[in-house]
């Protein structure tokens, strides 16, 4: 049987902690890019997201680290410097990552797969922006929630999980309308074929989606 789907979810502070938090486990393209980083804050987060990626991909495989031969491939430009991370030496294996103020999170899996994170910040409540990304039935349980930030990011971040699974695009977002969902769901539920995972803690609302069910797997 294929080896489960592994999702992570930690701060930067755990991840760098880690005694493996090591840099040079990057390549030479992801180091050239923590070095235009002007933000130390900045900088530590995208460290971190390519190295939780790393271990989710380590876990899901049963291998070292330092073994995960990381890429990433622009569907739009074709650039191998940024865009979808992928494993150059198994292309079954599928990747996902995301990082916002000192949050991360990463899945690997069998199936494409996708996970986002957000950091709760200011009220999302702006009629334009709401307009840009929700259906008008998503903008009206917004509205109505008791918490309409964490309403909004809680359908901002499934519909970032599922740009990059591939079911939409950001220009689509207006409409994917996914009010029929539960703005307060169950760690573990399902819509059709796609199996969600979806936590929320004191500072951030978490998303991973794929055909099969994911595991949250600790740091």
């Amino acid at each position: 049987m294929p080896n489960p789907p592994f999702a992570m979810l930690a701060s930067t502070a755990e991840v760098l902690a880690r005694p493996d938090a090591d840099e040079r486990l990057l390549t030479g393209y992801e180091r050239e890019r923590l070095g235009r980083f002007r933000r130390d804050t900045d900088r530590d987060d995208y460290l971190a997201a390519h190295l939780l990626v790393r271990y989710c991909a380590a876990a899901h495989l049963g291998t070292d680290p330092a073994a995960i031969a990381f890429g990433q491939r622009c569907p739009g430009c074709g650039s191998g410097v940024h865009g979808r991370p992928y494993l150059t030496d198994r292309p079954g294996t599928h990747l996902s990552l995301s990082h916002t103020n000192g949050v991360i999170a990463a899945a690997a899996a069998p199936v494409p797969v996708g996970v986002d994170v957000e950091h709760l910040g200011p009220r999302h409540d702006d009629p334009t922006a709401l307009r840009h990304v929700l259906t008008p039935a998503e903008a009206a349980l917004v509205r109505g929630h008791a918490d309409p930030t964490a309403a909004f990011l809680r359908l901002w971040v499934r519909k970032e999980a599922l740009i990059k699974l591939g079911r939409t695009t950001l220009d689509s977002l207006a409409e994917l309308d996914l009010s029929h969902l539960p703005i307060d769901p169950p760690a573990a539920h399902r819509d059709g074929d796609l199996h969600y995972l979806e936590i929320a803690t004191a500072t951030a609302v978490f998303t991973a989606a794929a055909t099969v069910p994911v595991q949250l797997l600790e740091l």
